[in-house]
């Protein structure tokens, strides 16, 4: 090929001028690596999802991929490069007709990549919650589809859907493999009946946007301590201008077919808090499957080109495989609530529970200021009873935190809602949700010594950070209105009681997360047959 003589020959002419040239060739691309940059050239292929068989074709194809990735990883993307020269002495950015052209970019060690650090065992929380939060930033202020344009069209959605499954039972030979796909078709056909209507409605409102589309852990690195994301997909607009739940999705579902559930619920706990999204989780499942599909497709071609690694690449799409299975069965959704005074630390408490139970957390002090931004002020508003804390703005905030609980629920996720819960009313209209949702329930009773919840508060107050305006005159009211609304009898069987108090750390938060994990299982298994996982009904009518 004409292409791949011209950049074998570029190599070896910087390889002999000592800058220690690499040519490598990816399934779209050539990269080649020198110094410390790296030149990505298009392939001169034309293929159902792309066209780079002309060089004004990759030339237009290199200046998208500068647009698109520069958005999530600016120091990477550091512009246009051409080949000029002739054949027999091609030249990077020197005189004459241009030959080829390229991405120019700053290279990076391998190690940097996510998946090299999680194959090494060295991903860690904290790099998590940094996608998270530039994710969620990214999304936010990504440009919407208009509703003329087919993108995030249950039509469109399906259709790639069925692509994808296609594919994949084109290139599977075994008759095991062939009857879980099949199973796995089944059930995507369910959700393509129950979800038409929120796709359309997730389309309206605003949630399909230009995306990264390919957001694996490949695609992923932590470079100089910053968590930055490459390699977006230019070549079809089409597999880019997604749902923004459908771009969470794949590194959701990479992290977790992985082995990592902890980090992927620290991964999409945080995203939602930051975006306030919680709708998404109605389509999640769907497009962890879908996006499954989509690797083990992936893997499948790579095992049949002919090229190194063959067996490595079937037991990844195997995997893939066994895990979009396994997520198409019925799972068992769980809501916990935690009741306590303020000060007791039910969001400490709370937010460590998210990984070992793998559970979404719904913060009321966030979704309280999240749902009054722009229509309350800070000062009188944080007294008790008053401003955004008057029964009314209450019962908003409660309602809103139920929508979004029943919407995890009936998706089959764990639920663990951060909440005062100190009128009895309140505790029993969310046991009656889990009972609607067919879900299991606990009651998190937290507590702590008078002294020490004061003593947190205070220490809130003075560092200003925590989204609680919660103070010493809230804490004052709450212990003299909350005598009245203890825990009931039949409550007291479902609570387990916390005393979160200064000897409270690490093993006992694991000791705890054993515990309710314990307890919601015998929960579960007492539900009667045929109670778990409701999937999503775009008819069922909303929590009041």
């Amino acid at each position: 090929m004409q292409q791949a003589r011209l950049l074998h020959l570029l190599a070896h002419r910087l390889g002999s001028d000592g800058a220690r040239a690499q040519l490598i060739e990816t399934d779209i691309s050539w990269i080649l690596l020198t110094g410390d940059l790296a030149y990505k050239f298009k392939k001169a292929i034309r293929r159902d999802v792309l066209d780079y068989g002309s060089l004004a074709a990759r030339r237009v194809a290199c200046k998208e991929e500068l647009r698109l990735n520069r958005r999530l990883a600016p120091e990477l993307y550091l512009g246009l490069a051409s080949v000029s020269g002739s054949c027999s002495r091609p030249v990077i950015d020197g005189p004459g007709t241009v030959l080829e052209v390229a991405v120019r970019m700053r290279r990076f060690a391998q190690c940097a990549l996510w998946q090299a650090r999680l194959d090494a065992g060295r991903l860690g929380t904290a790099e998590v919650r940094g996608l998270a939060m530039l994710l969620a930033d990214f999304h936010a202020g990504a440009p919407r589809a208009d509703r003329a344009q087919p993108w995030g069209s249950a039509r469109l959605v399906t259709a790639r859907t069925l692509e994808d499954l296609d594919g994949v039972a084109a290139l599977l030979s075994g008759r095991r493999q062939r009857t879980l796909l099949a199973e796995i078709a089944g059930w995507l056909r369910e959700q393509h009946r129950r979800l038409a209507r929120v796709f359309a409605r997730r389309k309206a409102e605003g949630r399909v946007r230009e995306c990264h589309g390919d957001l694996h852990c490949g695609n992923i690195l932590t470079l100089d301590g910053r968590v930055r994301v490459f390699d977006g997909i230019e070549f079809n607009a089409g597999l880019r201008w997604i749902d923004v739940a459908q771009d969470l999705a794949f590194i959701w579902m990479d992290l977790q077919c992985q082995g990592q559930g902890a980090l992927a619920a620290r991964l999409l706990n945080d995203y939602l808090e930051r975006s306030g999204d919680y709708g998404c989780l109605a389509v999640l499942p769907y497009y962890r499957v879908q996006r499954a599909l989509v690797r083990c497709k992936v893997a499948l071609l790579r095992a049949v080109s002919g090229k190194p690694g063959r067996i490595a690449a079937l037991a990844r799409a195997s995997r893939y495989l066994a895990f979009a299975h396994a997520c198409a069965a019925p799972g068992a959704p769980s809501l916990i609530i935690a009741h306590g005074l303020s000060g007791s630390g039910k969001s400490w408490l709370c937010d460590g529970l998210v990984e070992p139970l793998e559970a979404v957390r719904l913060r009321s002090d966030v979704e309280r200021k999240r749902l009054h931004a722009g229509a309350v002020t800070a000062g009188p508003t944080s007294l008790p009873g008053a401003g955004m804390y008057d029964r009314a703005s209450n019962t908003v905030t409660y309602r809103q935190l139920a929508r979004f609980a029943r919407t995890g629920l009936l998706a089959g996720f764990p639920m663990l809602v951060d909440a005062a819960f100190l009128e009895r009313e309140r505790r029993q209209a969310f046991r009656r949700l889990a009972q609607r949702c067919q879900a299991a329930f606990l009651l998190l009773q937290v507590s702590a010594p008078v002294a020490l919840l004061q003593a947190r508060l205070a220490a809130r107050a003075q560092a200003g950070s925590d989204p609680s305006d919660a103070d010493q005159a809230v804490l004052a009211y709450q212990m003299k209105h909350a005598g009245a609304q203890g825990l009931s009898a039949d409550e007291l069987d479902e609570a387990v009681a916390v005393v979160n108090d200064v000897e409270f750390g690490g093993e006992a938060l694991a000791a705890l997360a054993s515990r309710l994990r314990e307890r919601l299982q015998r929960q579960a298994r007492a539900l009667p047959d045929g109670q778990g996982t409701v999937l999503l009904s775009d008819r069922q009518a909303p929590v009041q």
